[in-house]
């Protein structure tokens, strides 16, 4: 497991105050950095084999501006040339956001 912790900015927050949900997504790509690494570890976009093939996100809570985040990032499933990564954020102890992505790895 990686985790990941982030401070929601004031620009990240919708008009009723929370977090938009289109922030998430981005949240989850960027806590994807360490499995990253372990394909590319300088991060070569030139030699990038990595490619994102689906993602889906669940909101089970309201993630607030003024608290940290914590993203914590597994491997979920394993197969030939693609793997499932499942991402979860908490906040102040609750599981705000869960989300299941399908990377595929390529020569």
């Amino acid at each position: 497991m990686f985790v990941n912790t982030l401070e929601p900015r004031f620009l990240e927050t919708d008009a009723l105050g929370h977090i938009n949900n289109t922030v998430l997504p981005m949240w989850f790509e960027a806590s994807r950095d360490p499995l990253f690494r372990l394909f590319s570890p300088d991060m070569d976009v030139k030699n990038w084999k990595l490619i994102l093939a689906s993602f889906n996100i669940n909101f089970h809570a309201e993630t607030h501006y003024g608290t940290s985040v914590e993203i914590k990032t597994y491997i979920n499933r394993i197969g030939n040339s693609s793997f499932d990564v499942y991402q979860e954020c908490w906040q102040n102890g609750i599981k705000t956001v869960s989300g299941i992505s399908t990377m595929v790895h390529f020569c």
